[in-house]
């Protein structure tokens, strides 16, 4: 068994048990202690759990479940984007998925999937798919950001450009025909970035609200974009624009006014 097979494994254990001790994960994954230990070690400096006397705990502030029972702004709007970026999703599909909110409701969907992998360094999204056996989760390692329940950072760039999808599913905070992509902060810009630049089709998932407005940080060309998935809000004239400026396909997604 794998490193990353493990990780999963024991994040899922100790979520469910609320604590356990080395030796009851060694037994449960049928590993040494020795090796339970070095792998707590780097589960708990990727703060997926904290590390206690004997074992590890489940994270306090418990991120991932107050993910998963929230309902954001333009939720019908979310759930239907999800449910048709599902839908290009194919048996056997290795994806990157990322932690926005859009993205995450994908998962009721994947879940009737057979035999896909997803990479991912969104806590919740893990949350969701752990248990589905036709699942297989890569979780990214990294720097653990609790406000986005998410893991970013150096590590977990180097981590995304260890692998290679055939297809990304992004999120973004702001597109525009002038500035393509852009974000709030640098940390999810370059995570983006590298799921951009690792697989071979890149879905971005974006309601109408956020198309024609700028964020912070520019960091990928509509160019980069293959499908872009939003709601029938968005103008005819703006969709055709942005097809015009490079971007593959637009994809409108019919939701109730």
């Amino acid at each position: 068994m794998t490193f990353q097979e493990r990780k999963k494994k024991i994040v899922a254990a100790v979520f469910e048990a609320g604590s356990l001790s080395v030796f009851q994960l060694a037994d449960q994954l049928a590993a040494s202690p020795a090796t339970i230990r070095r792998d707590l070690h780097e589960i708990t400096q990727e703060g997926l759990l904290i590390r206690t006397h004997g074992g590890a705990m489940r994270p306090e502030s418990a991120v991932v479940t107050s993910f998963t029972g929230k309902k954001a702004a333009g939720s019908i709007q979310k759930e239907k984007i999800g449910e048709a970026a599902a839908s290009y999703v194919q048996d056997g599909d290795t994806i990157f998925m990322d932690c926005g909110s859009t993205v995450f409701q994908m998962c009721p969907h994947l879940k009737k999937k057979n035999n896909i992998r997803v990479i991912t360094n969104s806590l919740p999204i893990v949350a969701e798919l752990i248990d589905t056996p036709t699942v297989t989760i890569n979780l990214i390692g990294g720097e653990l950001d609790s406000s986005r329940k998410a893991v970013h950072g150096a590590k977990a760039v180097e981590h995304v450009n260890s692998y290679h999808a055939a297809k990304a599913f992004i999120g973004v905070d702001g597109i525009s025909q002038e500035n393509g992509l852009s974000a709030h902060s640098e940390t999810e810009s370059s995570i983006t970035s590298a799921f951009i630049q690792n697989c071979e089709h890149v879905y971005l998932l974006c309601d109408s609200s956020k198309i024609g407005r700028d964020s912070y940080i520019k960091f990928a060309a509509l160019t980069d974009i293959s499908f872009l998935i939003t709601d029938n809000r968005l103008e005819e004239s703006t969709a055709m624009s942005l097809k015009e400026k490079g971007i593959g396909e637009v994809v409108s997604v019919q939701v109730p006014n």
